[in-house]
């Protein structure tokens, strides 16, 4: 047990001192569990295991191609228009809030910001982004080697996880096993459901916008494709995604008027509670649930550790330790007196879990 505790300290320190270097093979990971039910399927019809990956990377790629086809012209285009109406659009935003009974100081904050932007984008601005995207380039170095890594794994599952099992001590495998399939009951309702949640945010702000382009304001269609593309990326966020995501739009609204503000806010609105009150229930169930101020101290803790990257994973990392320490303690509390049998019944090796 020392042995294990030592070997666990030095790892943890290790993964800790390298971990700017880790988040191309955490999203390696992701990539390898969200393909790996397409190849097992592939390899039961008696396709080679390395054919089935090719077939399934190929198939991925094509998709990824052609949804890209799809949209990036319009996506670019409502960019371009964006960055050409945006001292148009503060314009109008200034001219709204002229209106409003605001402090002094905080008016005066708002007509500086509003200013820069109407005289455009300073060069000190662009110099955080300039600094964003060369650690983008650098980093992506990283990434060119997660397909040939996620290769080797999806191609050696079986005999990876057989190795593990019998590496494990015979006392330990049934609780090691049932772990595994905890954290991966968590992951696999998480990972599914975000993906599935992103899609569905993301079209239905597109739909609402479109009706609002119909009746309230053209606005809306102008910009519908790169809100609704917004939407869907922020829903990774927990609850301060979907808020972040709805700032644009009303902002974006309110140079057409206080009635299209209203519209968007009503609009974001009624997504988000379509979200929470109907899909979520249905897709995670109590895999991921968490109360709201745990949710938002994960994202705070996790953003700090590992930057957007941590944020993203912070529920599902905070949802899966909260299930292990729960069987953890079940497993190592003392049988109640009177209790039948001598403690709870000891779970399945999970082979299946995993493999």
């Amino acid at each position: 047990m020392a042995l294990v505790i030592g070997a666990l300290v030095v790892l943890g320190f290790l993964l800790w001192q390298g971990r700017e270097a880790l988040s191309p093979f955490v999203v390696g990971l992701l990539l390898v569990y969200l393909l790996s039910p397409a190849v097992e399927r592939l390899s039961r019809t008696g396709v080679p295991r390395w054919i089935a990956i090719l077939v399934v990377y190929a198939v991925v790629i094509l998709v990824i191609v052609q949804g890209l086809s799809f949209m990036l012209g319009p996506l670019v285009e409502q960019i371009r228009s964006f960055a050409d109406d945006l001292p148009g659009l503060v314009s109008n935003l200034e001219r709204y809030y002229r209106g409003l009974d605001l402090p002094p100081q905080l008016r005066e904050a708002i007509d500086h910001g509003l200013a820069s932007l109407s005289d455009g984008i300073d060069v000190g601005v662009l110099l955080p982004v300039v600094n964003i995207t060369a650690g983008f380039v650098s980093s992506i170095f990283g990434y060119l080697i997660i397909p040939v890594w996620a290769f080797y794994l999806l191609k050696d599952r079986a005999a990876l996880t057989a190795a593990a099992d019998r590496s494990l001590p015979p006392a330990w495998r049934a609780d090691a096993w049932a772990i595994v399939g905890i954290v991966e009951r968590v992951f696999s309702q998480w990972i599914r459901g975000q993906l599935f949640l992103g899609a569905t945010v993301g079209v239905a702000t597109f739909i609402g916008l479109i009706v609002l382009n119909a009746t309230v304001d053209p606005v809306f269609g102008r910009f519908a494709l790169l809100l609704s593309i917004i939407a869907g990326v922020f829903e990774l966020l927990p609850i301060i995604g979907p808020i972040l995501a709805a700032v644009p739009a009303v902002l974006l609204a309110l140079t057409a008027g206080p009635q299209a503000a209203i519209a968007a806010l009503i609009l974001y609105l009624l997504v988000q509670q379509l979200e929470n009150n109907l899909l979520v229930p249905k897709i995670q169930g109590d895999a991921v649930e968490l109360h709201p101020s745990i949710v938002m101290f994960s994202l705070v803790v996790g953003g700090a550790i590992a930057g957007l990257l941590g944020a993203i994973l912070a529920l599902p990392v905070t949802a899966a330790g909260r299930n292990v320490f729960r069987y953890l303690f079940r497993r190592l509390s003392p049988p109640e007196p009177g209790a039948p049998g001598s403690g709870p019944a000891a779970p399945q090796p999970a082979g299946a879990a995993g493999a």
